[in-house]
This record gives C-alpha cells, structure tokens and sequence, in this order.
C-alpha cells in the first residue's frame, strides 16, 4: 500500500508538503535500518525544519540583495595588508550585532570594502539575521 496519495492533501493542509520530498526516500530507509517509529517521526521532521531553514536563509540573501556571493574564506588578507584580520574574524562572529555596535567599512576603491560587507552580511544572514547589502551612493539616493 502507498500511503502518498491519503497523505499528500493531509500534509498540505498542515503545510507540510516539504516532507512529501522526504517520505520516499526515509521510508526506504526506515524499513532498511528497521527504525522504530518514532525515529522514522523524528528523521522527518528534522528534514522538514532543515528545509524550512533553508528556504528562510535563501530569502534572507534574496532579500539582502548581494551583488554577488561573497565570503570571508575568499577574501584575499595578502592583497591589502592594511586590513585587521583579527578584527574581521572577530566581526564574523556576528556579535557586533547583538551588542549593538555600529560597523563602518570605508577606504579606497578597490580594497575589498563590498567583499567584506557582503561577506559578513551573508555570516549574519546564515546566523538568522535580517540583512540589507546596498552601496554608499545607493543609501544616499534612499535617504534623499
């Protein structure tokens, strides 16, 4: 017997239609590794709030609106020397956030000021903040 179709409508109304994704393949596994049921429950709601993390992280950059995808692991330290790496990493931790403390990054152009905002903007999105990526002459022409 295939429980999907009785399922499909139940999980949907519960707006769970993410485990309809995962059902086949924990099932599988379920009567593989013979899991109890409440592991079986369990395997598919930590799938189901692994999901939603996702997609809530995805919209989170979406909204964001990066440039591009930048990180810290691909700055480059050796490129501007000037740079406090023990200050970004320290940044990176996103506590500056919850302290609050204001961050300005300002120099030259070209010393990595948009890959180091962009990068702790996604840090600080992948740790649940809301998070708005815009540029200097961009936040001018919004407050004006």
């Amino acid at each position: 017997m295939n429980p999907m179709p009785e399922l499909a409508p139940m999980l949907k109304q519960l707006r769970l239609s993410g485990l309809l994704e995962a059902l086949p393949a924990r099932n599988r596994q379920a009567i593989e590794e013979h899991l109890s049921y409440t592991d079986f429950l369990a395997l598919l709601i930590q799938d189901e709030i692994a999901r939603r993390e996702h997609k809530r992280l995805s919209q989170r950059v979406r909204r964001a609106n990066f440039r591009s995808h930048k990180t810290q692991e691909q700055f480059d330290f050796a490129f501007n020397t000037g740079i406090n790496r023990a200050l970004i990493q320290e940044l990176a931790t996103g506590q500056f956030i919850t302290e609050p403390a204001s961050v300005l990054i300002a120099g030259p152009s070209g010393t990595g000021k948009s890959h180091l905002a962009q990068a702790l903007g996604q840090i600080a999105a992948c740790q649940g903040q809301d998070v708005r990526f815009m540029t200097q002459t961009q936040l001018l022409g919004a407050l004006k």
